[in-house]
């Protein structure tokens, strides 16, 4: 059986892109091969590694990446996570099917460390909970 194969993409390709993308290639790489890119990648949050390795996923050697380098590439899904992505968005001459799910920035929340970890592991949980229950709908399902 071939891999479906997923691109989640945010502003900056930092927080929620990057857990999307460990989300999926952990707990569904049997059945989906994910990567994640930004339309204007900075790098990977270092809150986003810590609350991963909380659940047991490494996305320590991840990088930031541009939407630009899969713009040539056959994807079956391109998930945008926040409403700026959803927005700018290139056409992805490659994707198949096109979806928009827009998640809480956790880089957005102010305060102390502890403040912004519990941000990060909100938006971390929620990310989950919704690939639990729509992934396959998504990209399994009809166009």
């Amino acid at each position: 059986m071939t891999k479906k194969t997923i691109l989640f993409v945010c502003t900056h390709n930092s927080a929620r892109s990057q857990m999307a993308e460990g989300l999926v290639n952990a707990l569904y790489g049997d059945q989906y091969e994910a990567y994640s890119a930004g339309i204007e990648p900075f790098q990977v949050n270092p809150f986003a590694i810590d609350v991963m390795k909380e659940i047991g996923i490494d996305i320590s050697r991840h990088e930031s990446k541009s939407v630009e380098q899969f713009l040539d590439q056959e994807i079956d899904c391109v998930i945008t996570v926040c409403d700026h992505a959803n927005e700018m968005c290139p056409f992805f001459p490659g994707g198949k099917k096109r979806v928009h799910k827009g998640f809480q920035d956790p880089t957005a929340v102010t305060g102390s460390g502890e403040d912004k970890r519990i941000a990060f592991r909100r938006t971390r949980d929620e990310i989950r909970r919704w690939l639990d229950q729509e992934l396959q709908k998504i990209c399994l399902g009809p166009k």
